[in-house]
C-alpha cells in the first residue's frame, strides 16, 4: 500500500512542474516574435571575371586502315542424307464403347430393421 501513497504524493507535484513548464515555453515563444532584429546592410553580390576563350583545337584527322580482302571459305558439300525405310501402314485402335446408363435409376433403398 506504500505505493498507492506514493503516487498520490507525487501526482499533483508533476501536475504542477508541467504547468509551469508549459507555460514559460509560451512566453519565451512571444518574447521571440515580439523582438526586432537589427537591420543587417546587405552585402554585395561578387562578380566573377568573364573568362577568356578558350583558343580553338583542330584535331588530326587520320586515315582509315584499310583492311585486306579476305578469302571466301568454302564449304564442304554434305553427302545426301540415305533415304528413310517405308513403314506399313499400322491398323488404327479402336475403343471399346460404354454402354449408356438408363435415366430412370433410383437409388438403393437401405434395408434396416427395427
Amino acid at each position: 500500500m506504500a505505493s498507492l501513497r506514493f503516487l498520490t504524493f507525487l501526482s499533483p507535484l508533476l501536475l504542477i512542474t508541467l504547468s509551469m513548464v508549459d507555460n514559460t515555453s509560451r512566453t519565451e515563444a512571444r518574447r521571440i516574435l515580439e523582438t526586432t532584429l537589427p537591420m543587417v546592410p546587405e552585402l554585395p553580390k561578387p562578380e566573377l571575371p568573364e573568362m577568356p576563350p578558350l583558343p580553338k583545337v583542330e584535331l588530326p584527322t587520320i586515315p582509315k586502315p584499310e583492311l585486306p580482302e579476305l578469302p571466301k571459305p568454302e564449304v564442304p558439300k554434305l553427302p545426301e542424307l540415305p533415304s528413310f525405310p517405308h513403314f506399313p501402314e499400322l491398323p488404327k485402335t479402336t475403343l471399346p464403347t460404354i454402354p449408356a446408363l438408363p435415366k430412370d435409376i433410383k437409388p438403393p433403398q437401405s434395408t434396416t430393421s427395427p
